[in-house]
């Protein structure tokens, strides 16, 4: 905040000691002490902006942001138009999520010293904040003719890019401030989203491989390579997550469904055993251990699983025809040909393969039963 604040010396007569050692310990950063002195400065003379300048200054380096805010009011209700107020105010009320009325503060600002970067650099944030971003990339970029190696408004022209949807300029100027403070990597994942939201799931997946070591990154990372037909690859990322968060349903429900599609049944059944041990009432997991239980020829896991799911009151037609299929299989004709009909009754056309397949069955099993 030091850095952001612009303290006012003017050469005035003060008042009173107290305004005097007040400016004295803000020098010597003495914050608390400085509030006690200045704010008996501005008891003793209400008139006194210098003196409700500096208060105001120090309660921002308190933190004290709300008490600051009111100051630097107080200052230009007294002095109009004086720039260091409007600048400090205008920072304070952007960081505080008030950027509609630090427009127009910081605007004033910039027409008293248009050579200046602070007030180009805040009116850009405080316009982007508002939805002007046409307007935010305009001071950003006058920002940047000022101070070149600010990697602050490099990451602000990025983000200004970015809801322009002006991608590879935005990488650019990520590029360019990465280069001036390599801490702000964290840009490069809001770009990853922005490509990824664009379609462009390559330039995504390329951004988010970039952090192995971020569970949100690794999450993305490993949805676009399911996504995109790579479900071998994303098993890494999945182990990867798995590993720091093993009780975590979801992710261990989507890392069993990897494996089934990768045909390694019997591992993508013990993912989904577990998810369902870590949240019994998960009927997405009931699911995917019948159809996967199924395909291993476990009828008793399968139907333990769709028993499970009728009790939740989330059986669905898929699970009707499934229940049908097993006994079909275990030759037990006259529950199987009931689950069938009862399957054919719910699905009414969502399924037409099954419902072919279905009909073909009960027919046939029609036939043996009359036999019989």
């Amino acid at each position: 905040m030091c850095g952001a604040i612009i303290l006012l010396l003017l050469a005035l007569e003060q008042p009173a000691d107290h305004a005097a050692e007040g400016l004295k310990a803000l020098e010597a950063q003495d914050y608390a002490a400085a509030e006690q002195h200045l704010s008996r400065a501005v008891e003793a003379d209400p008139s006194d902006f210098t003196a409700r300048f500096n208060l105001a200054l120090t309660q921002s380096l308190l933190g004290k942001r709300r008490d600051a805010i009111e100051g630097y009011r107080k200052v230009l209700s007294l002095k109009p138009g004086l720039y260091e107020a409007e600048l400090n105010l205008g920072i304070l009320l952007v960081l505080d999520k008030q950027s509609g009325e630090a427009v127009t503060l910081l605007e004033s600002a910039c027409r008293q010293k248009p050579g200046e970067f602070k007030p180009h650099f805040w009116l850009a944030e405080a316009l982007l904040s508002t939805g002007k971003t046409s307007s935010a990339t305009e001071h950003f970029e006058r920002a940047l003719e000022l101070d070149p190696k600010n990697a602050g408004a490099w990451l602000g022209l990025a983000r200004s890019q970015i809801r322009q949807g002006k991608l590879e300029e935005a990488e650019a100027s990520i590029i360019k401030a990465l280069d001036l403070e390599p801490d702000s990597r964290q840009a490069l994942l809001e770009l990853a989203a922005a490509y990824e939201q664009a379609g462009r799931l390559d330039k995504a997946l390329d951004l988010y491989t970039q952090f192995p070591d971020h569970a949100a990154a690794l999450e993305r990372r490993a949805l676009l390579l399911i996504k995109t037909g790579q479900s071998e690859q994303a098993l890494w990322p999945l182990e990867r997550l798995l590993a720091g968060e093993p009780d975590n349903a979801g992710l261990r429900l989507t890392y069993g469904r990897v494996l089934r599609d990768l045909k390694r049944y019997r591992e993508a059944a013990a993912q989904f055993s577990f998810t369902v041990r870590l949240q019994p009432d998960l009927a997405e997991g009931w699911g995917e251990l019948a159809s996967v239980s199924v395909l291993l020829e476990d009828y008793a896991a399968a139907l333990q699983a769709l028993d499970r799911l009728k009790d939740l009151g989330a059986e669905k037609p898929g699970h009707l025809y499934l229940r049908a299929i097993m006994l079909d299989k275990m030759r037990q004709l006259k529950p199987a040909l009931e689950y069938y009909e009862k399957f054919l009754e719910a699905s009414r056309g969502a399924s037409p393969n099954e419902e072919f397949l279905a009909r073909q069955r009960a027919r046939i099993i029609k036939k043996e039963l009359e036999r019989r």
